[in-house]
Parts: C-alpha cells; structure tokens; sequence
C-alpha cells in the first residue's frame, strides 16, 4: 500500500513537472499574443550631477495606463480631470510637446506616461528644450571672473530654451520613431478608445505599458557613493551610474611626440577647436546638425585644405586642430585637456599655446556674416587685446575675395558657450569663437532631435541615387566650404604663413559634400565605408554603420560600452585619411609598426582602412600614416573622486536593466476582480480536494486483488 501510494505521488510530480515545462514554452507566445511589442521607441532617461537628478524613469514593474492621444485642448482637460479612467498613458503629438503640456502633466497623478510621435508634422516654429543659457555653471564667467556677464545677464544666447531637458519627470517619456508602430497604436486607440459624442469609451480598453527604470537617484555624489559602497561590501556589486566619457581626437600640421610631456621645447601651437556632440530630451537622440555637425565639417575641410600647404611651405607656428567630446555637457573634452596641460600629462602645455580660434555654429549664416567673438574680460591686458586685434585683422585678409564677410559683436559682450571659455580659466589666452549669430542663437532647434538636416536647410533635386547625393554640392554646402577656406587661410596666416600661399588654400566642396551627407543624411554610404577598418564595413559585424545619420551625444564611451563612440571613431579616421600616407605596409605590419625600425609609433598612428571601391566592386585595404591621436575625454572630476565638483562637470548617466514598451487590451476593474476571485476559487478548491484524496488515499487508491498478509 505504501509503495502504491509512493508511485502515486512520483506520477504527480511527473505530471507536475511536465504542466511547468509546457507553461515555461507556451508563455511566449501567450505572451505574444496578449502584447504588441513596440521596437522602435526611444527613452527619455535619468542624468544626474553634483546637485540634480533630470530625465525620466518608471516604477521597477513598469508603468502602465489607459491609452489617449493627445490632439487638442479638450484631450488635456479629459487626461488630466474629467477622464474616468486614469492613469491615461499620453500619445503626444508634435505640436503638444512643450513645456506647458509637459508641467501639466508633471504636476498630475492623472498621468503613468508620455509617448512622443516624432514627426515635423504641426512642428513649432522654435523648439529647444535646453536651457537660456547653456553650460552657465562651468564656464569663464563667474563672481571672480566677469560677474557681470555671468549667468548670461548681458547676452542670453539661447532664448528659446524651456528647460525641458533639466526638468525630472516621474513618469516614464518615450519617443515613436517607426511610422507604422504609431499607425498600429493609433488604430487601437481609436477602436477601442475614442469617444463617441463626447462619452466614455466602453471595456476593453487599449493601454500601454513603459518600462525604464532607472537605478540611480538624487545626484552624482548620492550614486556613486552607493556605487563605491556595494563595490566595497555588496555581495553583487552593481554599478548604479556611469560618467559621461569618450575621446577627443587631435592632430597637428606638424608631429608630436606622444612619448614627451609637458612642455614642448621650441614649439608654439595655434588651436583650432571645435566640439563633437550634442544633446536631445531623449536618449542617443542628438543629431545636431547646425549646433556641432556645421563646426566638424568646416574644421575637417579647413584641415584638408591646409595640409598640403603646411607641408610645402610650414609656417613658424604649428596648428593643433582639436574635437572636443563632451562639451554639451559642461566641457567635458576640453576640461580634461586644459587639466592634463596643467599637470604636465600632454604632449603640450598652455605655456605652448599661443592663441585659440574655435568654430561654433556656422551653418545658417543670415546673408554672408560670420562673427569673431572674444572676451572682453582678458582683453583688459594689453597683450592679450593686441593679439585678438591682430586675429581679427588677419580673418578679414582671409576673407577678401571670399562669399563671406566677418565682424565683431559689441567689445563688451562675453563669449558664447565654447571650449575657449576653459582654456581662458587656465589663463589669458588670445582667443577668437567663429559664428553665425551676433547675439542669441539663430539655431531654432538648438539641442533638440529638431536640429537635422532640414534645419541645416540640407536639401537635394529629386530624383537623386543615393551615390548621386553623396557627391552633390548643395547650397548648405558651398557655403559651409566657403567658411572652411575662410578658417584654413586664418589659421595659416595666425600661424605665421606669408599671405602669397593664401591662394592655394582652398576648402573642397565636394569633400564638404561628402562629409555633410555622411553626418546628416547617411552614414553608411561607399565614401566613408572606404575610409574605415574592413571589420567595420563588414555587413552585420556591428551597428556603427546602421541607416541614418549618426547621434552626437556622448554616451559612456570604452569605459562600459567598449568601442569608441561612433562619431569620435568617424572623425578618427577621416581626419586621418584627410592628412595621412599611404603606406606599403601589410595588415600585419600597419597594427604593429613598433617592430618596424622604419617607423615612429610616438610620432604617427598607422590606420588599416578598407580603400576605395574599384571597378568590380572590390575593394583593396591598405595602411594609411597619420598624426592623429585620441585622448580621453572624461571629466577631472571623476579622477580626482570629487563627484560634487562645482569647478568641472559631474555628469553621469544612471543604468537600467529594461528599456520597452508594449501595448494590449485591458479589461475593466469589475472584470479583473472577478476573474481573480475565480482564480482563488479555483485555488482553494483544489486544495480541498488534493487534502481529501490525500486523506483518503487508502480507500481510493487500494486494489481490489491485495490481500491481506497472514502473520503465524
């Protein structure tokens, strides 16, 4: 009897067993058929520095509510007071994504959520969710430095920023890139959800869920103390946030010795500056096309102009052309180079430095003037006012025969945010900003997913192959060759150049072409795909070279993600293909050219790039020798474990296990409360009767054919 009882209970963990392996491989595509998975969405997440935390998160679990898509004023007083089914999962369009609406929704408990279609239908006119005044924390200006210009009291460069981006929501904010996806949320909605004559929609309703929790909370000191703690003590060590981080990248008209630092004897360096990112409201979502991309391309088409120059006929000074990473977010870049200069850990120091010309946004030029910002504040030193002057003077000179004429804004007006501004905390520097505003800016997209290539005014003749459009010259183009040649030829003549080599100085428009397709219309395109290592050309190796434009914002660089961040590696291996040789060295020999006693690793890098396509389609890789360095690009905060620094950024990015977002029909509350009372019904029922048939066992389970055993 005890052995047949024992089968009984193996046989009902057998059909137990089976019961979880047949849930465990059905769940799926029950799953699949309750949920409709939304691919292609893109999150708004959590920032944080020494003071704030900004961004957006959800509850660990996700959040979750009741579709309604947001079309008129009506629609916000239905969410947001006279709706009977909150939470309401908001469905934005364009035209509603703006601070009134988002503060409205922020100060509600009506709201689980926000989804924004990105589409340039019903656009504002303006839209820029940075602040008025960007980067006012960290730059020159302060109570020791010009307080009178701090806190942008004289000029207030961004007027049309809202904030929007340094606010911390509650809720969780996606954004809906793929056209279809939004049509297929739309089509629930408006099956399930719409009112009819002003009434409430009746059960099943449609609803979205959003998850992106983030790990991190209350600034950069609260989450990396708790970070260093779990690393010290925790069990599982979890990293809760990140520094934002990557590289600058850098070269010179003539070498330096990477093997050297400090000071450089008998060497005085020009800069030539630029920035490489930007910023949206949401994540990786910055393409930035007159904010940073318009400086990248001048500067690398200014740097392809004065190559061969500087090598025929080198001026006395050598010209370091920089892109620094970061800088949209308190400097980052150029804070860790100016330290680095500092501290003697750079192949120059600042006592090399003779004078700084930076290129800001010169991409929507009103009419043909580009202005020479200075400040106003080390031009009280006589030397310093001299050499600005003598910049100034020699950009004219530049400029004569040129489509582009330059000025000056007011003596008393500061700097524009630009890298300049920490290089002069280091000291007085003779330095000049090039850019298209006299005052505010003209970008009216500034740091938004707005600013593309229809706000650099980027446009083609239909009709055009894609290979058609690469090389196509367009008016954003001529004129931002325009301003390349215009850079190149200051540069040269700020170096000490004779004015008689000016006239072979002169930017490629097609290069500008080229570059300006690559970085807002397409980046995998056949040029550029020539300029980089065969493994990344390779179809399905990685996504640096995925449909689209690349995204300028920053990221966490090698430190988590390991390779270096698209851009920077974009710009990398332009600028060395720009201004590089051609070598004959192997594969082999171009990676490891310290076993070669014919080159000089401390004076050149060695790039293996895929080569031009040829006629049958092939291409041949080959070796290329460049200046070109990387330095890394991570705020001296992080360095020096002052992570409430007021002196550099602080700026981290916190992580999250799930970012996703789903929609289904979800019944009414009566209908789930009914259908869990059944369920514990059911459950309890189940009990009762496993406890009687185990009670009972004996008589139910016992054979008719046993027989009792005869002891004698």
């Amino acid at each position: 009897m005890r052995k047949m009882g024992y089968l009984i209970s193996i046989n009902c963990v057998k059909l137990l067993i089976t019961a979880l392996l047949y849930t465990c491989v059905c769940s799926s595509s029950v799953e699949q058929k309750i949920y409709v998975e939304l691919n292609q969405t893109v999150p708004c997440v959590r920032l944080l520095n020494a003071t704030h935390q900004i961004g957006c998160q959800s509850s660990m679990s996700g959040d979750t509510g009741v579709l309604h898509v947001l079309e008129t004023e009506s629609d916000l007083d239905w969410i947001l007071s006279s709706g009977p089914h909150p939470p309401y999962m908001v469905i934005l369009e364009t035209a509603f994504f703006n601070r009134s609406v988002m503060m409205r929704m922020k100060n509600s408990s009506r709201v689980s959520g926000v989804a924004v279609i990105i589409s340039k239908t019903g656009l504002a006119h303006d839209f820029s969710p940075h602040t008025t005044c960007p980067n006012q924390n960290t730059g020159v200006y302060s109570e020791r430095y010009g307080s009178d210009l701090a806190n942008c009291n004289v000029t207030v460069w961004n007027p049309l920023g809202n904030g929007l981006s340094y606010e911390d929501f509650p809720f969780p904010v996606f954004a809906l890139k793929d056209e279809n996806q939004t049509q297929v949320i739309r089509k629930c909605y408006e099956d399930h959800n719409q009112r009819v004559n002003g009434s409430a929609p009746q059960y099943p309703l449609c609803a979205m869920q959003l998850f992106s929790h983030m790990h991190a909370a209350t600034d950069t000191v609260t989450c990396m103390r708790r970070t260093d703690l779990q690393n010290r003590f925790g069990i599982n060590p979890e990293v809760l946030c990140d520094p934002l981080s990557d590289f600058n990248v850098w070269t010179s008209s003539r070498a330096l010795n990477i093997s050297s630092k400090g000071h450089a004897v008998n060497e005085s360096v020009v800069i030539a500056a630029t920035q490489l990112d930007g910023r949206s409201f949401f994540w990786e979502q910055a393409p930035t096309a007159e904010g940073t991309v318009s400086g990248i391309i001048t500067l690398l088409a200014a740097v392809h102009a004065l190559y061969p120059v500087t090598q025929e006929a080198p001026p006395p000074r050598n010209i370091f052309f920089t892109f620094f990473q970061g800088e949209a977010f308190d400097y980052i870049g150029s804070s860790k180079m100016v330290y680095d200069m500092e501290k003697n850990d750079f192949v120059i120091d600042l006592n090399n430095v003779h004078s700084m010309l930076e290129i800001g946004q010169v991409g929507l030029r009103s009419g043909r003037s580009l202005w020479m910002h200075s400040d106003p504040v080390s031009r009280k030193n006589d030397d310093v006012n001299a050499e600005v002057l003598e910049m100034m003077d020699r950009m004219r000179s530049a400029a004569a025969g040129l489509n582009v004429s330059v000025a000056h804004p007011s003596f008393t007006q500061a700097l524009p945010p630009s890298s300049l501004q920490r290089f002069l905390r280091a000291g007085l520097i003779p330095g000049l900003v090039l850019a298209d505003h006299q005052t505010s800016f003209n970008n009216r997209y500034y740091e938004s997913m707005y600013d593309d290539a229809e706000n650099l005014q980027v446009t083609y003749p239909p009709g055009l192959s894609p290979d058609e459009q690469l090389v196509y010259e367009t008016d954003a183009a001529k004129s931002l060759a325009e301003v390349a040649t215009l850079v190149a030829r200051s540069l040269y003549l700020q170096a000490g150049g004779e004015n008689s080599s000016l006239s072979n100085i002169t930017a490629d428009p097609k290069i500008v072409a080229q570059l300006l397709y690559s970085f807002v219309i397409q980046k995998n395109n056949s040029w550029l795909r020539s300029l980089l290592p065969p493994e990344v050309t390779k179809k399905g190796v990685n996504s640096l070279l995925s449909s689209g434009p690349p995204q300028f914002y920053i990221g966490l660089g090698p430190r988590v993600h390991g390779p270096v961040h698209s851009v920077t590696r974009f710009v990398q291996y332009i600028l060395a293909n720009l201004t590089g040789t051609v070598t004959n060295l192997t594969e082999n020999q171009c990676q490891n050219p310290s076993e070669l006693s014919s080159e000089n690793k401390d004076l050149f890098s060695y790039f293996w790039v895929s080569g031009p396509v040829s006629v049958n389609s092939s291409s041949e890789p080959l070796c290329v020798r460049a200046s070109v360095r990387l330095s890394e690009a991570v705020s001296p905060a992080f360095e020096l474990l002052e992570y409430g620094s007021r002196d550099y950024s602080t700026w981290t990015e916190s992580r999250w296990k799930s970012i996703r977002a789903r929609i289904f029909l979800v019944a009414s509350r009566e209908l789930e409360m009914l259908t869990l009372g059944v369920g514990v019904a059911v459950l309890l029922l189940s009990l009762l009767a496993t406890y009687f048939i185990s009670s009972k066992a004996e008589l139910l389970f016992s054979s008719a054919h046993d027989t009792p055993t005869t002891a004698y």
